[in-house]
């Protein structure tokens, strides 16, 4: 059974950084496309950040020069490091994983960006 549990969420003020982690199990993490997507109120959900099982990485515009995605393939982990924070990131942030057309999901951990 696969799982995917993200945590690090939370309310940080613009300018602000947090970290979020997603722990994968039930899967061959070394092998996966590993990577954060966010969906904010009304609007769909969207890439922020990928990361191959290669090691090669793609960030949205949006948050190039902002945020860095990571893996540690020894402890199953992705990490996304946030920082320069700003309102417009406010959203539920999603971990997945993929390895062949169809992706598995995280349960999603709020990012909430407010003064």
């Amino acid at each position: 059974q696969v799982q995917l549990v993200e945590s690090g969420g939370g309310l940080v003020e613009p300018g602000g950084s947090l970290r979020l982690s997603c722990a994968a199990s039930g899967i061959i993490f070394s092998r996966y496309v590993m990577g954060w997507h966010r969906q904010a109120p009304g609007k769909q959900r969207e890439m922020v950040a990928v990361i191959s099982s290669g090691g090669g990485i793609d960030y949205a515009d949006s948050v190039k020069g902002r945020f860095t995605i990571s893996r540690d393939n020894a402890k199953n982990t992705v990490n996304l490091q946030m920082n320069s924070l700003k309102p417009e990131d406010t959203a539920v942030y999603y971990c997945y994983a993929r390895y062949t057309t169809t992706p598995y999901w995280g349960q999603g951990t709020q990012v909430t960006v407010s003064p």
